[in-house]
């Protein structure tokens, strides 16, 4: 068998044992999950592209390192799909040109169906793969100005991909002042772990981190490059993200600091 068949021989495995996806509804919000009750993603049905749940709004706080002027002209990637929020809104309220990877087809089609996500274009794509193999794909290098990770599985316990070398995976994929965000649970034994890992690809100097949510969500933000911005310069930064996209920006620089 020729090494191309084996990869999609593996593949095909991957998806037969992946959970099946549901999703629910409560009120004017409608839930993505994966087999279980934890809640894999959301969507606001009155304003579907915008962004529902904290956590997931904090995964935009690299808008607050960046001109606010460039962003259109700047390339999102995101690994793991979850209800397609923050593809949605890069690509329709950033304007920018972005790219997820999604190793589940399911997940895909009912984001399509449920979640109002866009068929692909010439700023959108959707990428079904491992993203711990795919990011490592010449094509990716350097390719990125924003990089948002939020990869569990069904059991959502732990991260899928956690290791010091997928983060360096994930640094050598930004730009030089590109930054990741990523999902963590921050009261659970895994944190301190998935945080060292992250310094170790990034570099302590270049990593930021909030509070955790009332949920447990932290999200940790890592420079490609990394910059000792001042609060003044952070704060002027957030007021123009709050008006501009409606984030809650402000809100954020409470939460959110430096690690080191």
């Amino acid at each position: 068998m020729k090494a191309g068949a084996n990869a999609a021989a593996r593949q095909r495995r991957a998806v037969q044992t992946l959970p099946e996806v549901t999703i629910s509804e409560d009120s004017e919000v409608r839930f993505l999950h994966l087999g279980t009750e934890w809640i894999q993603g959301s969507m606001l049905l009155d304003a579907p592209f915008d962004i529902e749940l904290d956590y997931v709004q904090r995964m935009m706080a690299w808008l607050l390192f960046v001109d606010p002027d460039s962003v259109g002209k700047r390339r999102a990637l995101q690994l793991g799909l979850g209800s397609a929020a923050l593809t949605k809104f890069c690509f329709k309220k950033l304007r920018m040109d972005t790219t997820a990877i999604e190793i589940n087809p399911q997940v895909l089609a009912v984001c399509r169906q449920w979640f109002k996500l866009p068929p692909d274009g010439p700023r959108l794509r959707v990428l079904l793969a491992d993203a711990g193999e795919e990011i490592r794909r010449a094509g990716h290098a350097g390719a990125y100005d924003a990089l948002q990770v939020d990869l569990y599985d069904h059991e959502a316990a732990a991260p899928v991909l956690d290791s010091p070398d997928f983060y360096a995976d994930c640094r050598n994929a930004l730009t030089d002042d590109g930054c990741l965000t990523v999902n963590l649970f921050g009261r659970d034994a895994s944190y301190d772990r998935s945080l060292q890992s992250i310094c170790a690809a990034f570099g302590t100097d270049a990593v930021w981190a909030f509070k955790p949510t009332r949920e447990g969500n932290t999200v940790v933000l890592a420079q490609r490059t990394a910059e000792r911005v001042t609060r003044m310069a952070l704060l002027s930064r957030a007021e123009t993200v709050q008006a501009r996209w409606g984030l809650p920006a402000e809100k954020w620089l409470r939460l959110f600091k430096a690690v080191s």
